[in-house]
């Protein structure tokens, strides 16, 4: 395997991403009119009867999302003048000759400076150019925490370095001072077991839905009612909390019961659901159906081969068939009838919720059905393209027996185009089943995307085109690399194999 090959093919892949997430940003920052991500934020209902107060805040949201810069003539001011002073509100009053400096000045920035409808001040924005706002989105995407991350200036002796140490439930820890996250490297009971909080993905904070979440905490943590459990925190008291000590961030303003729980500033944290996160909860529900899909797929479809025309290839063809014919949205709801009334199983995820298995079993099962049929039609495919080979032929003339033939050199030779799709499979259990998940009511991640673009949520939109780009295009990678770990003959070169 070449490594050139590789570096060469993951530089592609980062262009090919930035292409994505250019036509992306033109899409919802340009064609998309701004006005609609305020269609489910009743905040701005609220300041209706408010003009200048609800100007204020589209503008602001505008300015968070990335649409634009906006800068008020008060805000201005305020480097030359004491907020409420004569002077301050002498310098805001429309023809003044402060006012007329701001304007006069920002036009001449490029901005449009505008009035607010009840006061008359003036206020002046500038739309950001897509390019400039797909960088910014790029360079604010890793953020690394060191110990000179928090700049508290109420806490001018904090104390910043590294040292190693226990959480308080009793992990070892990697322990940071100065750093947003008190816990660095920690380990803990929750899978996988080992965790970090020096690199993290930061793709801004979620609009209007979820409002003031970060996207990955939308995604990542853990969903339905907090799961309390005796827990002593480092004053030594002692309650039922389903804190998760390894979330430990930096606190700027301390309450009475910070103090009362915490010794420092790390007293923002995040709890322990009792149901999985959304990329958890699509996640298991998609391995166990891809365990599913390859455990019957996979024989199924050899037989169907190896009875090429008999009646267990002909039932096969028939399933087959069904599954493409017939739109999935009907034979999901047709199995979803037909399981419930034989089995007494719950017709939606909520029944019983994630911790009950009966939950999982027929959207597990119903995500696996279209993956079975094309693993049989694809393996069966493979395998009789293979028996018709001329060196199938020569084996038999050897006088090797029909299952060494099978076993030795057809079902090896077959496997390796579908080896090829395991990695994109694997991947595709995290963005999860659309339909599924929408007849079952499972809280993941497949209907994130098609919820989001309803509900104008931009920055969940981006950030989830993001990773599904990533994924899809780092598993075409993993799927050439497997290639190689199946057929040794295969070389990931520029001159010989895959390019």
């Amino acid at each position: 395997m070449s490594k050139g090959y590789i570096l060469k093919r993951l530089i592609r892949s980062i262009i090919s991403i930035f292409i994505i997430m250019v036509i992306v940003f033109t899409l919802v920052y340009t064609l998309v009119p701004r006005n609609s991500i305020f269609s489910g934020d009743d905040g701005i209902r609220k300041l209706s009867a408010k003009p200048d107060d609800k100007t204020d805040y589209m503008y602001n949201i505008w300015q968070k999302l990335g649409y634009l810069d906006f800068v008020r003539a008060s805000d201005y001011f305020q480097e030359k003048y004491a907020m409420d002073s004569p002077e301050m509100t002498e310098a805001l009053k429309p023809g003044s000759k402060d006012a007329e400096e701001f304007k006069a000045l920002y036009e001449g920035k490029g901005y449009t400076v505008e009035t607010y409808t009840k006061s008359g001040r003036y206020y002046a924005h500038k739309d950001t150019p897509i390019l400039k706002h797909v960088l910014a989105w790029f360079g604010s995407l890793v953020k690394i925490d060191t110990p000179r991350s928090v700049q508290d200036e109420n806490n001018p002796d904090l104390k910043r370095g590294l040292s190693f140490g226990r959480t308080e439930s009793g992990g070892l820890a990697l322990i940071g001072s100065g750093t947003t996250h008190k816990y660095l490297i920690y380990t803990d009971s929750r899978f996988p077991w080992l965790h970090q909080n020096i690199i993290k993905f930061t793709f801004g904070d979620s609009y209007p839905t979820y409002q003031g979440m970060d996207v990955m905490t939308v995604l990542f943590q853990s969903q339905g009612t907090e799961a309390k459990r005796p827990v002593t925190y480092a004053t030594g008291l002692e309650g039922e909390s389903g804190i998760i000590f390894g979330s430990l961030t930096y606190k700027y303003n301390l309450d009475r019961m910070d103090r009362n729980k915490f010794l420092d500033n790390y007293a923002t944290f995040q709890t322990q659901k009792n149901q999985p996160s959304m990329i958890g909860t699509s996640f298991i529900m998609g391995i166990f159906a891809l365990i599913i899909s390859y455990a019957i797929g996979l024989p199924i479809g050899v037989l169907m081969a190896r009875k090429k025309d008999k009646l267990a290839d002909k039932l096969g063809m028939v399933y087959i068939i069904f599954i493409i014919a017939v739109p999935s949205l009907a034979y999901i709801y047709l199995f979803r009838y037909l399981a419930t009334r034989a089995f007494g199983l719950p017709s939606v995820f909520t029944t019983y919720g994630a911790s009950d298995i009966r939950s999982w079993i027929l959207p597990t099962i119903s995500l696996a059905l279209p993956s079975i049929s094309g693993l049989m039609l694809w393996t069966r495919r493979y395998v009789v393209d293979q028996m018709s080979q001329d060196y199938v032929k020569f084996a038999k003339a050897k006088g090797l027996s029909q299952r060494e033939i099978f076993n030795g050199h057809i079902f090896k030779n077959a496997i390796i185009p579908i080896a090829q799709g395991i990695p994109a499979s694997f991947a595709g259990c995290i963005v999860g089943g659309i339909i599924t998940e929408s007849i079952y009511a499972v809280g993941g991640t497949g209907k994130m995307l098609p919820n989001a673009i309803q509900q104008h949520n931009n920055t969940m939109v981006v950030a989830l085109t993001f990773l599904y780009a990533t994924i899809s295009v780092l598993s075409v990678i993993a799927g050439d690399i497997v290639l190689t770990k199946v057929d040794p003959r295969i070389s990931l070169t520029e001159k010989a194999g895959r390019s």
